[in-house]
């Protein structure tokens, strides 16, 4: 039997690259993906090859446009056949007061996380329904899309429109087979979080009833979990991995 293929946006740091190491371990086919980091791409992808020959792809691609979302599925499907798990992880953030939010800054956030995971979901749907042999489609959103942050209006409002879209999808896909669900997670160590100072980190920790902050691989492993058949009657959930701070 051959090994499944997922495909991760934004899979060059943070969420995105534990999922695809994970993933990989698990015996994945993976493809990797980023707008800009080509060369953190490569470099992952020569690793997993030279381990496990012929098992990981990377494609530099943006996934607000449609032509370049398409030329990746193409060149993941001339490589793998199929793309089973699509995991939507790409994403823009912004910290800034809504009054002094641009066009081009609102437009940002919900171009990579909202348009994004349209186009890269629309075509592995496509694909997924054709072949009659189900498939996953997993969205990453925060708990900021469920609950609301402050200076973070455009983020948490992209991330809550990634939460309606993926029960609507889930209700849509599921007499197909294909399950659809998304992960919100908490405060997580990741890049776009390195610019907070000690004492706001040292505060987030204090509001987590877990008394820590999450890391990616945390993410990662309910989303490997959310792929796998252990979920097999899993679909069109929230599951929120944020230490007990939202519930």
């Amino acid at each position: 039997m051959k090994n499944k293929t997922v495909l991760i946006t934004g899979s060059s740091r943070g969420i995105g690259a534990a999922a695809a190491e994970l993933f990989w371990e698990a015996g994945y086919n993976t493809i990797l993906n980023g707008r800009t980091s080509g060369e953190r791409l490569r470099e992952m992808e020569s690793r997993f090859n030279a381990r496990r020959p012929g098992s990981a792809l990377a494609v530099q691609a943006d996934i607000t446009k449609r032509d370049e979302v398409e030329r990746m599925f193409d060149a993941a499907q001339a490589q793998f056949g199929t793309v089973d798990v699509l995991i939507n992880n790409a994403a823009v953030a912004l910290i800034k007061l809504f009054t002094d939010v641009t066009d081009e800054e609102w437009d940002a956030v919900f171009d990579t996380s909202v348009k994004g995971a349209f186009y890269c979901s629309r075509r592995a749907a496509k694909e997924m329904v054709r072949r009659h042999e189900g498939g996953v489609i997993l969205n990453v959103s925060s708990m900021w899309g469920q609950v609301g942050a402050s200076c973070e209006v455009p983020y948490s409002a992209a991330k809550g429109a990634l939460i309606a879209f993926t029960k609507a999808l889930a209700k849509e896909l599921g007499p197909s087979g294909i399950r659809v669900n998304c992960v919100a997670p908490g405060v997580i160590m990741t890049d776009m979080n390195q610019e907070l100072d000690e004492e706001t980190l040292e505060g987030l920790k204090e509001e987590t009833p877990l008394m820590r902050l999450g890391q990616p691989e945390d993410i990662a492993k309910t989303l490997l979990f959310l792929a796998s058949e252990e979920a097999s009657f899993i679909t069109g959930q929230v599951i929120g991995v944020n230490g007990g701070m939202i519930v």
